[in-house]
């Protein structure tokens, strides 16, 4: 099957945004509520339960022929609450990917300001599970608390460490141990999924094929800094190995070096 390839151009593997949205983010401060009040409680079982887990579960069995390999290894976790980290190649998949690893556990998902900041969307993706990252210390008590507390409910708390969107990117990028510090805080376990894309025969979409791998647990005897630093090598390591799944490219990334910046 041939693919015509659209080829990207990046420098920073750790900075670059490949997203289409361009959204003027606003500043999460220390009056945002991460919890909200009983209509965004409605909105969750409506919104979310009703509506966006049917709808994503659809989406991506249509569009991508979407498939989970190694679910069985969550339910090692029960009713506790864990992390999940993942790798962000889907502007459109990845909102719903989570929950259909985490089902029926409820998932929230640590985000950029951007998608709270959405005209329409913004007001709705809270009750979809959205924690933005917050923008000063009184805001970053408040999403501690919220992490915490999820994870007490026996929820899972989702984080895309890579950050940035890189659509239908094959292989994992560095990221840094920062988000890594949750778990410990919270002592929870961790997982990592991977999407991966692969040829289909009769489709030029690709099949979406996702791997879990898990469950991860940092050595308590050691500093916090290098615990995460061990959680972190861990998921990379895992992340990178399945991605080794993938075997259709389409879309080509390239880095430009200094010379061609010039």
């Amino acid at each position: 099957m041939n693919i015509d390839k659209k080829v990207i151009y990046y420098t920073n593997e750790l900075e670059d945004e490949f997203s289409e949205a361009q959204i003027e983010p606003k500043v999460i401060d220390g009056s945002y509520s991460y919890e909200g009040g009983f209509w965004r409680q409605v909105g969750r079982v409506f919104v979310y339960n009703i509506v966006a887990k049917p709808f994503g579960y659809a989406f991506l069995k249509v569009k991508y022929g979407h498939k989970i390999i190694n679910r069985k290894l969550l339910k090692e976790v029960g009713k506790q609450g864990f992390f999940l980290y993942g790798n962000h190649t889907n502007q459109f998949g990845d909102p719903f990917v989570p929950s259909m690893v985490c089902f029926p556990k409820g998932v929230y998902v640590v985000v950029h300001p951007n998608n709270v900041s959405m005209p329409v969307l913004g007001k709705f993706t809270p009750c979809l599970g959205a924690l933005p990252l917050p923008g000063n210390m009184e805001a970053a008590r408040n999403f501690n608390k919220a992490i915490s507390h999820k994870i007490e409910q026996g929820k899972c708390v989702m984080i895309y460490p890579e950050a940035h969107i890189w659509p239908y990117y094959t292989k994992i990028r560095p990221f840094k141990d920062a988000s890594f510090g949750y778990p410990i805080t919270c002592g929870a376990k961790v997982f990592c999924f991977t999407n991966t894309y692969q040829k289909r025969r009769f489709r030029k979409t690709p099949r979406m094929v996702t791997y879990i791998d898990g469950p991860f647990e940092a050595d308590s005897s050691l500093p916090v800094k290098k615990q995460k630093e061990m959680l972190r090598n861990q998921v990379y390591d895992a992340m990178v190995k399945a991605s080794a799944k993938n075997n259709v490219e389409m879309i080509k990334y390239i880095k430009k070096e200094p010379e061609d910046l010039q």
